[in-house]
């Protein structure tokens, strides 16, 4: 947007902006001081609940009512920061740790203190080893400034902070899961409840949130929750990251408000600049894969957390588009997902195990050359049998399985079926038998 300015971003470019140094003199900090000396964790609170600053991995659950959850009185508090950021293709998180490491930092402190942890782990996708590095040296840098460990800034408040690399799953972004790869096991999400508020981490009071939530924080408090709300629409307020990758002239990560249309992401001067070759956009997943596809005449949605309700997709997820141009086949497409889901399904739930490995069998087929048209109702049928929405998964893995796999059959039915008549009947079984 012509007039934005940029929030979150506003240091990416600065010369050694990863520096406490630099990150103290532009501000830094300054946010953290005003809420351990000035304000109470209930202040706090009441300020991130009035700004309505809503989580941005994916749920966009507000904030501030999630640490009300917390046991009154609770005598220990634990709090994770979730930087697992694997939604393909996603990487917003990993700009915000490898560009503005400090800002992050500043976040965790301002949510440690509202909430009353004592201890904070951020646990980081495994791919992450430059993010690591940078992460861990600024972490290094707050310990000598006296900006973590104990009675930080001179206060009463004390914290510990812990960098934890995950060993590469996908369901570790779900909270529960998460939690069980900190505490060194197999990284299977729980049956809840209990929900992680009440008997999380090491079985005590926990709170998991999202990195580029927690980088807001240190905005609120030294602007307050008005500003907060005058950037985007009522419901969706404040500034927000959004990636874009494909075929566009200018792929990256952009901030901007949630007023922006899908459309306005990959066209637009400020953002994707267009096509490549000006060639049309076929189809786009706006919140990363897992929360549904666009058509390419659907591009007017708003990349806020309701309209993509509109477009029957799941949510706004982590406002990564992924674009697909009108040259791609979209058998491809769909077997890619169902690939991707398939590997990725922790197995513990029979139908997450069992239906994203038909879904993706049944994908494969059809790409190879031997599909059928009933197997695209077969597909919509395994879709709609799995899931956390139909009460049958613990955790939501299968729910982003299928959303972007029904919605391509669904809104792309008709060149599926084209390219299932047009295929050659000699190679059918010869297909089948190397896929059976």
């Amino acid at each position: 947007m012509p007039n934005y300015e940029p929030v979150l971003l506003r240091n990416v470019g600065v010369e050694n902006a990863r520096s406490i140094d630099v990150y103290r003199s532009r501000g830094g900090y300054r946010s953290a001081e005003k809420a351990l000396k000035q304000m109470s964790p209930d202040d706090v609170i009441d300020e991130v609940k009035k700004a309505n600053l809503r989580g941005r991995g994916g749920a966009g659950f507000p904030a501030g009512v999630k640490w009300t959850f917390l046991p009154k009185d609770r005598k220990r508090t634990l709090l994770c920061v979730n930087a697992d950021e694997s939604e393909p293709p996603t990487f917003c998180n990993r700009v915000l740790m490898e560009e503005d490491p400090h800002q992050l930092i500043e976040g965790t402190i301002i949510a440690g203190y509202t909430t009353r942890a004592q201890i904070a782990y951020i646990y980081l996708r495994v791919e992450f080893h430059e993010q690591f590095h940078i992460l861990q040296k600024a972490v290094d840098e707050a310990y000598a400034a006296g900006l973590l460990g104990k009675n930080i800034l001179g206060s009463d408040y004390s914290l510990e902070i812990y960098l934890h690399r995950g060993a590469g799953a996908y369901v570790c972004g779900e909270e529960t899961g998460l939690i069980e790869s900190i505490e060194g096991k197999r990284g299977w999400p729980r049956i809840k409840p209990p929900f992680p508020a009440i008997e999380g981490l090491f079985r005590q009071p926990t709170v998991v949130n999202n990195v580029e939530t927690l980088a807001n924080l240190p905005h609120i408090i030294e602007r307050g929750a008005d500003w907060f709300l005058s950037i985007g629409p009522p419901g969706s307020s404040g500034p927000k990251l959004f990636c874009i990758s494909g075929p566009v002239n200018r792929p990256g990560c952009y901030e901007g408000p949630m007023t922006i249309t899908c459309e306005e992401l990959i066209m637009s001067d400020e953002y994707g600049q267009g096509m490549r070759g000006s060639v049309p956009v076929k189809a786009v997943f706006p919140g990363g894969t897992s929360m549904g596809v666009l058509k390419g005449d659907e591009l007017g949605m708003k990349m806020d957390f309701d309209d993509p309700r509109n477009y029957g997709l799941l949510g706004l997820g982590t406002a990564a588009a992924v674009v697909v141009n009108a040259e791609t086949d979209i058998r491809l497409v769909l077997r890619n997902l169902a690939r991707f889901y398939a590997l990725e399904s922790c197995g513990q739930c029979t139908q997450c195990r069992e239906g994203t490995s038909w879904m993706y069998r049944i994908a494969q087929r059809i790409e190879n050359g031997a599909g059928r048209v009933e197997d695209l109702d077969l597909l919509e049928e395994v879709a709609g049998r799995m899931g956390m929405m139909p009460g049958l998964s613990i955790c939501g893995l299968p729910d982003g399985a299928t959303f972007p796999v029904r919605g391509v059959v669904q809104k792309f039915r008709a060149e599926l079926e084209e390219r299932i008549r047009n295929q050659d009947p000699g190679k059918v079984e010869a297909v089948l038998a190397v896929l059976n």
